[in-house]
C-alpha cells in the first residue's frame, strides 16, 4: 500500500481497525474527523488526561515519526489503487488528512525555529553589548584601588546608584549556631506567597488537581521551618481564599496557624516569634475555584489586599514589639517584611508589586518555568503558538516571570542546571552579564545602571523526623522476622509482604526504582539493562514502584503505554520471580519501601532521561540507600553533596548495569556510600535550608541600606478627628490671614478647615506658609482619581473633554463635607498638568495630589508645585538614570526610522523620567519589544506611550500610575476599596493596568478620541483579557442615561 514503508502500512491499518471498532460502538455512525492531537501526557495537566485512544496513538506515531513526503507518497499510491470498496475510500481520505496534519506540524516547527533563532541572535547581541560596556574600566585597573578611589571618579548620580547594590561574595557564609543564638532578638517578619492550588497546613490534598502538588507542600513546610528559625518572629504564607462547595470549608478560613512559638525545630532550638500563618485573601469570584491559568486577571486585586494586610501586620508588630520592651524605641515604627518571597510566576508578579510598593527585598522561586514549557510544546509541533497561548496563557506567565526577575534580589533554584538551561532562556537574566556585575560590585565599580538578580542554589528541605535512627542500626532483623513470622517482635509493614511475594528468592539485594509511569522516567531502559545482564539477575531482585493502577487499559495513554511495555519486557526476558511491580501503594508506604531496600543491602536508582531535582534520591539517602542516578539534571548536585552513589548516562544500558554491579557486589563501597549519605543528609534538612536561605538573603539584599524603607505615619486614622490635628495643620491654622478668618469658625471640623484653605488661590499664599502646610493622613475618607487620557491628535491636552472628566469627579464629592479628595493621574509633566487644569478653569490646589510623568513624579499642589522628595526617593531604586537615556532611542526606533523619529524631549524630562518625542507611531517599536531589548542589556524600566502616541516616557521600575495610588493609600491610610478611578475607553499604554484592583473603576466612553494602546504589544503576546477581568463588579462602564456622579456616590 505505502511507498516502500511497511511501518506506515501497519500504522494506517491499525487506525482503520480502530475506526471500525469506534464506529461499531457508536451504532454505525460515520467518523467525522481524526481525533485532535493533544499535548504529550508529560505536558498535559494532571487530571485532564483523556482515556487511552489507539487511534490517537497511531496518528501521533505517524505524524511524529515520518516525513510528510513519505506520507504524500503513500496517499498518491492509495489514490492510484482506488476502488469502490469503502475501506479504500476511507484510507484515501485518512491518508490525505494525516499528510495535512504532518505538513502543519512541520510548518509549526519551522516557524518556531525561526523565532528561536531570531530571539537568540538578539539575546546574544544584547549580552555582548552589555558585557563590553561593563568590561570598560576593568582592564589595566591597578591592584589595590579601592572603592573609595573609584567613587571619586564617578558622578554623584553614579555614586548613589552604586550604593544601592550589595557587595556580594561568591561564597556565602552560612549562619552558625552561635550566630543563631545571638540573632534571637532580630524579630524578622517574612512573607511567602503561593496563590494557586489548595493550601492548608494539615491533611494536604496533594495530587487532587494539577495546581495542588509539590509546591503546596514545599511552601507550607518552608513557612513552618522558617518560623522555627532563631530570629524569625513571624511568617505569613499568603494564598487565595476559596469559599465554594467544590472544596473543603477550611480553604475559606481567613487565617490558619501552622506552627506555634512553643514548637521546637529539628535542632532543638525554639523559635522566638509568633509562628507561621496561612493568610487567605479573596481574589476574583469568591464562590469559584480557579485554576492558575484563570487567575491572571485577578492578580492586582490580590496585590491590593496583600498590601493592606502586610501594612496592618507591620504596624501591629511594631506596636507589639515596642510594648514588650524587646526592642528599642525605634521599633515602634512598622516592622516591614525582611523579605517577600513569591513562588511560581503568579506569586512572583505579586511579590514584585509588593516589594516595589514597600521598598523591601524580594526573592522568587520559579518551581516550573513558562519559557521551558513553551519550548517543549513548540518543539512537539502539535499546537500552534496561538492555541498554546489560549490554553496555557504562556505569554502572560512568561511576562510575570520576567517581571519577577526585574524586581528580585535573589532567585532560588534547586540545581545549577535550572540556572543555565532554564533561566538562561529569559530576557532578564544572562549568566555572563550577571557575573560581570558581581565582579564590578565587588571591586567597587559602577554597574552603569544595569542589574541582574543573583541566582542561588538552595535544594528543597526535607523533614527527616520520620526516619527511625534505631531502625537503621538494627540491620536486617525485621527482614529475618518477615521470613520467619513467628520470630517477629513487632508488626511489620504490610507493603513488605506485598513486594516480597513477587520474588522467588527474597533474600537477594533489592534494586529499587520509584517514579510515576512516565516515558521520561526511562524505566524500560532499566528493565533492559537488568534483563540482559545475567550477573545482575543472579545478584539482585528488581522492584518497580510505578504509581497505582486498577486496569492498565483504562489508564491514560502515556502511563498505559509504559506499563504495557514493562510487562512485555518482563515476559521477553523471563523475569518472573525476579521483578516486583505491585499494583497499589499508599503515600505512607513509601518510607517502608525504602527501609525494605536498605535492609536487603540494595540500591536505589533514578534512570530518568532528565531529572529537574531528584527528591527521591534524598529520601533514599535518608534510609541509608546508595544511589545510581541520571547525569542529566539535579542528581549531579545531590550526589556531589552526599557522595553516596554514581551518575550514569540514562541512554546507556551497559553503564547502568556496571554502576549497579559496582555498588551491589562491592560491600565496602556499598557501606561507604551508605555512611556518606547518612552523614551528609543534614544538608537537605529544613534547618540547614533555612540557614542557607537567610544567609543568601542577607548577603544579596544587604539589609537595610540597599532599600529605602517606606516611611508612613504610625496611626493614619488618628487625624480623622478634630482632636487629632497634626502639628502642621495647627501651624497652618495659626497662619491664616485676617482676610480669610471670616470663612472659618472654631467649631468647624478639620476637613472643613482644609477645604477652606484649599479654596485659596496658591498665588495668594506666602511661600513660607505653603511649605509649612504638611499633610495630615486620614483627613480624606475616599479618593476620586481622574486618569482619563484626553489628548488631541497632535498630543496636546483636549481641554474640553478633560474639563468634563474633572466635572464628573468634583460632582461626586459635592455635599461630602470634605471627606472626598481628588487626584489627577496623567502622563504629562507637573508643569503641563498645572497648565491643563488651569485651562479647564480648575484650581490645581483643589487636588490632593498630581501623579505625573506616568507615575514618576508625585506633587501636592496645595503645598507646592514641585515633585515630592520622599516619593522620588521611593521610586529611585534600580533606576538606571543617564545610562539608559541614549540607549532607548537606538533600541526604540523601527527599521528605517530616522534619528528625529524618536528624540529626547528635554522639556519633558525630569530626574526620574526620560521623555522622548515620537514623530509617528509607525516609526517606533512597541512597548513589549522595546522592554525585551532593554532587559537583555540589564536595564530595568517602565515604558509608557502617552499623549496620543507622541511621547514615550521611560520611568523607574518602581514608578507607575497604579503604584503611585498604592503609595498614597499607605501614606494617607485610605483603603483602596474607597478609591474610584475614572478612565476613558482608550488611553496611554498603561491604561489597562489602572483598571483592575481593589479600587472601583468607572469607564467614561467618548471622552478619549486618541489613545496609545496600539503600541503596547505585538499580536503574539497576551491579551487585555489576561490582565483585567472586565466582568468584575469593581469595573463599571457608564452607559447612556446614567449619571456618573450617582454611580460614583454609589460605589
Amino acid at each position: 500500500m505505502a511507498a516502500g514503508n511497511e511501518w506506515i502500512n501497519g500504522y494506517l491499518e491499525a487506525i482503520l481497525d480502530a475506526g471500525v471498532k469506534l464506529r461499531g460502538q457508536a451504532g454505525g455512525a460515520p467518523l467525522q474527523a481524526l481525533p485532535r492531537l493533544l499535548p504529550a501526557p508529560a505536558l498535559a495537566e494532571v487530571g485532564t488526561a483523556a482515556a487511552y485512544s489507539p487511534t490517537r496513538y497511531f496518528v501521533e506515531e505517524v505524524v511524529s515519526r515520518f516525513d510528510d513526503r513519505d506520507l504524500h507518497k503513500t496517499w498518491t499510491k492509495v489514490v492510484a489503487m482506488r476502488n469502490s470498496q469503502e475501506r479504500s475510500n476511507r484510507l484515501e481520505n485518512m491518508c490525505w488528512r494525516i499528510w495535512h496534519v504532518a505538513r502543519k506540524k512541520k510548518q509549526v516547527e519551522w516557524e518556531y525555529s525561526r523565532q528561536l533563532a531570531r530571539r537568540r541572535l538578539e539575546q546574544e547581541l544584547g549580552s555582548r553589548e552589555a558585557a563590553e560596556d561593563l568590561s570598560e574600566g576593568e582592564k589595566d585597573r591597578p591592584d589595590g584601588v579601592g572603592a573609595t578611589a573609584v567613587a571619586t571618579a564617578v558622578t554623584d548620580g553614579e555614586q548613589r546608584q552604586q550604593s544601592r547594590f550589595a557587595r556580594i561574595n561568591s561564597d556565602v557564609r552560612i549562619v552558625s549556631d552561635e550566630e543563631d543564638e545571638e540573632s534571637q532578638d532580630r524579630n524578622l517578619y517574612i512573607v511567602l506567597i503561593s496563590i494557586h492550588g489548595l493550601v492548608r497546613g494539615e491533611n494536604m490534598e496533594l495530587g487532587r488537581d494539577s495546581d495542588t502538588g509539590g509546591q503546596v507542600k514545599y511552601v507550607v513546610e518552608l513557612a513552618r521551618a522558617l518560623a522555627a528559625t532563631a530570629g524569625v518572629h513571624r511568617v505569613d504564607l499568603l494564598t487565595r481564599q476559596i469559599s465554594c462547595p467544590d472544596v473543603d470549608w477550611t480553604y475559606g478560613e481567613p487565617v490558619e496557624m501552622i506552627t506555634r512559638a512553643t514548637e521546637a525545630d529539628d535542632d532543638g532550638a525554639t523559635g522566638a516569634g509568633g509562628g507561621a500563618y496561612i493568610v487567605r485573601l479573596p481574589c476574583g469570584p469568591r464562590d469559584k475555584y480557579l485554576h492558575k491559568e484563570s487567575l491572571w486577571p485577578h492578580i492586582p486585586e490580590f496585590v491590593d489586599r496583600a498590601l493592606a494586610h502586610i501594612t496592618n501586620v507591620a504596624r501591629a508588630l511594631g506596636e507589639q514589639l515596642a510594648g514588650d520592651g524587646s526592642s528599642s524605641a525605634a521599633a515602634a515604627q512598622p516592622v516591614w517584611p525582611y523579605v517577600i518571597h513569591g513562588h511560581y510566576a503568579d506569586a512572583a508578579e505579586v511579590a514584585a508589586h509588593l516589594a516595589s510598593a514597600l521598598n523591601v527585598p524580594m526573592v522568587m522561586t520559579g518551581h516550573s518555568l513558562g519559557r521551558n514549557k513553551l519550548e517543549q510544546l513548540l518543539k512537539l509541533g502539535r499546537m500552534p503558538r496561538a492555541e498554546i497561548q489560549g490554553t496555557y496563557k504562556i505569554a502572560r506567565r512568561v511576562e510575570a516571570e520576567e517581571t519577577g526577575l526585574d524586581a528580585a534580589d535573589v532567585v532560588v533554584t534547586s540545581t545549577k542546571q535550572e540556572i543555565e538551561e532554564q533561566w538562561g532562556l529569559y530576557d532578564g537574566f544572562d549568566p555572563r552579564v550577571e557575573r560581570k556585575l558581581r565582579v564590578r560590585r565587588r571591586q567597587g565599580l559602577s554597574c552603569l545602571g544595569r542589574y541582574m538578580p543573583r541566582m542561588v542554589v538552595i535544594p528543597p528541605g526535607m523533614d527527616f523526623s520520620y526516619v527511625d535512627t534505631q531502625d537503621l542500626a538494627e540491620g536486617d532483623g525485621d527482614l529475618q522476622a518477615l521470613m520467619s513470622p513467628d520470630k517477629a517482635k513487632k508488626p511489620l509493614p504490610p507493603i513488605w509482604s506485598q513486594v516480597l511475594r513477587f520474588f522467588t528468592n527474597p533474600h537477594k539485594p533489592m534494586i529499587l526504582a520509584l517514579s510515576r509511569p512516565d516515558p521520561k522516567k526511562n524505566v524500560t531502559t532499566l528493565l533492559k539493562a537488568y534483563g540482559e545482564s545475567r550477573h545482575l539477575r543472579e545478584l539482585a531482585n528488581l522492584t518497580l514502584i510505578l504509581g497505582n493502577r486498577d486496569d492498565i487499559e483504562e489508564m491514560s495513554g502515556g502511563a498505559g503505554t509504559v506499563l504495557t511495555a514493562v510487562l512485555k519486557l518482563i515476559d521477553r526476558y523471563d523475569l518472573y520471580g525476579q521483578v516486583a511491580y505491585p499494583k497499589h501503594h499508599k503515600q505512607t508506604d513509601v518510607p517502608h519501601i525504602y527501609r525494605l531496600a536498605a535492609k536487603t543491602k540494595g540500591v536505589f536508582i533514578n534512570p530518568a532521561l532528565v531529572e529537574p531535582f531528584g527528591l527521591t534520591l534524598i529520601e533514599a539517602a535518608a534510609y541509608g540507600l546508595p544511589v545510581v542516578a541520571t547525569k542529566n539534571g539535579g542528581p549531579v548536585d545531590i550526589i556531589k553533596a552526599l557522595s553516596n552513589g554514581l551518575l550514569v548516562d540514562p541512554h546507556d544500558a551497559a553503564a547502568i548495569t556496571d554502576a549497579l554491579l559496582s555498588l551491589l557486589a562491592d560491600k565496602a563501597r556499598w557501606g561507604e556510600c551508605r555512611r556518606n549519605g547518612l552523614r551528609n543528609i543534614h544538608r537537605f534538612s529544613w534547618p540547614h535550608h533555612c540557614r542557607l536561605y537567610l544567609s543568601h538573603v542577607a548577603a544579596s539584599c544587604d539589609h537595610p541600606s540597599q532599600h529605602q524603607l517606606l516611611r508612613v505615619p504610625a496611626c493614619p486614622s488618628a487625624a480623622a478627628s478634630a482632636d487629632a490635628l497634626s502639628d502642621s495643620l495647627r501651624d497652618l491654622s495659626l497662619g491664616i490671614s485676617v482676610d480669610a478668618s471670616h470663612e472659618l469658625s472654631a467649631g468647624d471640623s478639620a476637613a472643613a478647615i482644609m477645604d477652606a484653605l484649599r479654596r485659596r488661590r496658591s498665588a495668594d499664599r506666602p511661600a513660607s506658609s505653603a511649605r509649612a502646610a504638611g499633610f495630615a493622613p486620614g483627613l480624606r475618607q475616599s479618593l476620586v482619581v481622574v486618569a482619563v487620557d484626553c489628548y488631541n491628535g497632535d498630543g496636546r491636552p483636549d481641554v474640553e473633554q478633560l474639563k468634563k472628566a474633572i466635572g464628573v469627579a468634583t460632582a461626586s464629592g459635592e455635599g461630602a463635607g470634605g471627606r472626598v479628595g481628588y487626584v489627577l493621574s496623567t502622563g504629562m509633566t507637573i508643569a503641563e498638568s498645572v497648565d491643563a487644569l488651569r485651562a479647564c478653569g480648575a484650581d490645581p490646589a483643589a487636588f490632593d495630589a498630581l501623579v505625573c510623568s506616568s507615575g514618576a513624579e508625585l506633587c501636592y499642589p496645595w503645598r507646592e508645585l514641585a515633585a515630592d522628595e520622599d516619593y522620588a526617593g521611593h521610586v529611585a531604586f534600580r533606576w538606571p538614570g543617564e545610562h539608559v537615556r541614549a540607549t532607548v532611542p537606538r533600541l526604540g526606533k523601527a527599521d528605517g526610522a530616522q534619528e528625529a523619529d524618536l528624540a529626547v524631549d528635554e522639556a519633558a524630562c525630569s530626574v526620574h523620567c526620560h521623555a522622548y518625542a515620537v514623530a509617528s507611531a509607525s516609526k517606533v517599536r512597541k512597548i513589549d519589544s522595546m522592554r525585551q531589548s532593554l532587559r537583555m542589556r540589564g536595564f530595568r524600566c517602565h515604558l509608557v506611550y502617552t499623549r496620543a502616541c507622541t511621547r514615550l516616557n521611560v520611568v523607574p521600575l518602581s514608578a507607575s500610575r497604579p503604584r503611585a495610588l498604592r503609595y498614597l493609600s499607605i501614606q494617607w491610610g485610605i483603603d483602596l476599596s474607597k478609591v474610584a478611578v475614572l478612565v476613558g475607553d482608550k488611553g496611554d499604554t498603561d491604561r489597562e493596568r489602572l483598571l483592575p484592583g481593589l479600587h472601583k473603576t468607572l469607564v467614561l466612553p467618548g471622552l478619549v478620541a486618541h489613545g496609545s494602546e496600539g503600541l503596547l504589544r505585538d499580536e503574539d503576546g497576551f491579551t487585555t483579557e489576561d490582565v483585567v477581568a472586565m466582568d468584575s463588579p469593581n469595573i463599571v462602564t457608564l452607559v447612556e442615561g446614567q449619571t456618573a456622579a450617582d454611580i460614583l456616590k454609589g460605589i
